[in-house]
């Protein structure tokens, strides 16, 4: 056992449903964006349930939400920012050092 310190798991993604939008996220290329119906799909979520999470990590600016128009239809867009895409790599980091923690001999 090491004396390492624990990781720290950003709130804003850990919560269950904005780690799954993140992941979903992160999926796409850099700059790329997915239709608010089609994430919603993907997810099997409400659209009151994503609305609330994607409100929220809109907040801490992970992600982006444009709204736009495909002919006279409504559109919105989602896609990860920079400081979002970074945020899930810090974050995916620190749950593997969670499950992978150093051995004695790493830190030393």
């Amino acid at each position: 056992m090491t004396d390492a310190p624990v990781p720290e798991l950003d709130p804003v993604i850990h919560a269950q449903a904005r780690l799954r939008v993140m992941a979903t996220l992160a999926t796409l290329p850099d700059s790329d964006q997915i239709t608010f119906p089609r994430l919603q799909e993907i997810l099997r979520m409400t659209a009151g349930n994503l609305s609330v999470h994607l409100r929220k990590l809109e907040e801490a600016q992970y992600v982006e939400i444009v709204k736009t128009h495909h002919g006279r239809t409504p559109a919105t867009l989602v896609g990860l920012t920079r400081r979002g895409r970074f945020a899930f790599e810090e974050y995916t980091a620190a749950v593997r050092a969670l499950l992978d923690p150093p051995s004695a001999e790493e830190t030393s």
